[in-house]
């Protein structure tokens, strides 16, 4: 199911909005060409968890970890500027993964295609530029009607096929 964002206010509100719907276990991984809105979406998850703080990029750290109420925790990796699985697997990301008392939000995941595989709790989210400002945010079809379930947010619309 797609949706269409008219700006990136929409954006972080959509992303906060669909904050309800995820669970510490679950790999969110976040598809998008550079600019497609990937860490303006998980900055708008954090806010939606109740985290208050700066989300940014952790394209030069590969890993932000972002501490939640009652124990849990954010993780939001940039694998960019990783090259494969096997480096992945040297600067640890299977502790990321398999963290139950975390959501893991990877961007670039598509460095890491074969790890993912065997996730159970994977949910695939595609962003794309649809104008300079808009952006069209693809979701699980159930996923998404649950999302409508909530109620959408301002400037946010279905987009129909």
């Amino acid at each position: 199911m797609q949706f269409l964002s008219s700006d990136s206010e929409a954006s972080l509100a959509l992303g906060r909005k669909l904050a309800a719907l995820l669970e510490p276990g679950m790999v969110v991984a976040l598809h998008g060409e550079l600019g497609a809105g990937k860490t303006l979406f998980c900055r708008g998850i954090a806010q939606g968890l109740g985290y208050t703080g700066a989300v940014t990029s952790p394209t030069f750290t590969v890993a932000q970890e972002y501490p939640l109420q009652k124990g849990r925790y954010l993780y939001h990796l940039d694998l960019y500027r990783i090259q494969d699985e096997e480096a992945a697997l040297a600067f640890g990301i299977d502790e990321f993964l398999f963290a139950d008392y975390a959501l893991c939000l990877i961007e670039w995941p598509e460095r890491i295609t074969a790890l993912l595989q065997n996730q159970q709790a994977l949910l695939t989210i595609n962003l794309y530029h649809h104008s300079e400002e808009e952006r069209r945010i693809e979701l699980p079809d159930q996923l998404g009607e649950r999302l409508i379930g909530l109620g959408l947010p301002a400037n946010i619309e279905i987009v129909k096929d």
